[in-house]
């Protein structure tokens, strides 16, 4: 079974869709399966965060942001791929960090996520994008 998830995004930060997939993973009806989700983008990365506390994903977006700053930073000045703005290269280079597939277990028909643990979808552009989870379980 599979599905693609849209996610509207304005900007950087990380954007929770756990309930989108959850409600997918409930309408499949499968006791035991693994689900793999995938990013279809090289400037976003998929990530599984704490959801009770939002300060975590604004904590996570501002590191981030200072462990990789824009290529107009002094700092990054030895890029080259700077064509299609100051925040594309440096989004590639999170997403090189970061995860953009994750493996989720489905036991009992749910995801076996902790209590406090949300999937995101972590955009790394300063422009609004429309991003594509694609989905499988099986």
């Amino acid at each position: 079974m599979h599905t693609t998830f849209t996610i509207e995004t304005r900007g950087p930060g990380l954007y929770e869709f756990t309930r989108e997939v959850e409600h997918w993973v409930d309408r499949g009806r499968i006791d035991e399966a693994g689900l793999t989700l995938f990013v279809r983008h090289t400037s976003a990365s998929l990530v599984i965060q704490e959801n009770a506390d939002p300060d975590v994903c604004t904590d996570l977006e501002a590191y981030f942001t200072r462990l990789v700053p824009p290529a107009s930073d002094p700092s990054m000045r030895y890029l080259r791929h700077t064509l299609e703005g100051p925040d594309d290269m440096p989004a590639h280079i999170k997403a090189a960090l970061l995860p953009v597939s994750l493996a989720i277990p489905v036991i009992d028909g749910r995801m076996v996520l902790g209590t406090w643990q949300g999937i995101y979808l972590f955009e790394h552009r300063t422009r609004p994008h429309r991003r594509t989870v694609a989905a499988l379980l099986r």
